[in-house]
């Protein structure tokens, strides 16, 4: 990755950043599909909290999309996309174990986050469990 796609990925779309053509939306066979493909070619910094609620339950650029989410959830750890409260946090504490162990700074700042925050996260009922088994506090 040359440096200044590093310093400023956050201006380019996941297409740009995966160097990947996902095809033209009108082509997509579900409604759901189309809007992903669609956001694969939206810049990321005009991403809205529900496509990155969308975008990370489908598993897109994480390694991109966590780091954005987690701007929001410092300002609001509830932020909400078009689902609930805390719609946004729970795809990224079901997001799959593996992403998070060969990612680790990322889960510690989801985690630093979440720590003191887990009664909250209970009565919400979202889900750690899966986010819990990756790596165990010392």
């Amino acid at each position: 990755m040359n440096l200044n796609l590093k310093n400023n990925w956050h201006h380019k779309t996941i297409e740009d950043l995966e160097q990947h053509n996902f095809g033209r939306p009108e082509d997509a066979p579900t409604s759901m599909i189309r809007r992903c493909i669609y956001l694969t070619k939206v810049p990321l910094d005009q991403f809205a909290i529900e496509d990155l609620r969308l975008m990370i339950g489908q598993g897109f650029s994480l390694c991109y999309l966590i780091p954005l989410a987690t701007g929001y959830l410092k300002a609001d750890l509830f932020a909400e996309g078009s689902c609930f409260p805390g719609d946004l946090l729970k795809n990224i504490l079901l997001i799959d174990p593996e992403f998070w162990l060969a990612n680790r700074p990322l889960w510690t700042a989801i985690n630093d986050l979440i720590k003191n925050r887990r009664q909250e996260l209970a009565v919400l009922k979202i889900p750690t469990f899966l986010f819990d088994t990756v790596f165990s506090e010392k």
